[in-house]
């Protein structure tokens, strides 16, 4: 088991995590911390992401505001499963 975190969570709110390593492969699972209290869990990515590109935490549906640090950063344009990266393809952001 991995003991360096491939996710980091800034907020209990959040939906979504950011992707701190490189080369991050579909079916790795990752050790995800959450910066706000230290905890930790596990959860397995669905998809190979980039590094610094977001992993839905858990499945958003089409309209759902995705958050980041605790605060809104978007609108979820197409269906995302938990696991699975979040970027322009599917979020949008609701200033325009």
């Amino acid at each position: 088991m991995a003991s360096v975190p491939h996710l980091l969570v800034h907020d209990r709110k959040d939906n979504v995590g950011v992707v701190v390593v490189e080369g991050l492969e579909a079916g790795t699972e990752m050790l995800c911390v959450v910066t706000e209290d230290n905890s930790d869990f596990r959860m397995t990515s669905k998809m190979a992401v980039p590094i610094g590109h977001k992993i839905a935490l858990v499945d958003l549906e089409v309209g759902d505001t995705a958050i980041k640090y605790g605060q809104d950063i978007g609108k979820v344009v197409a269906a995302v499963g938990k696991g699975e990266h979040v970027h322009t393809h599917n979020l949008k952001t609701k200033r325009w």
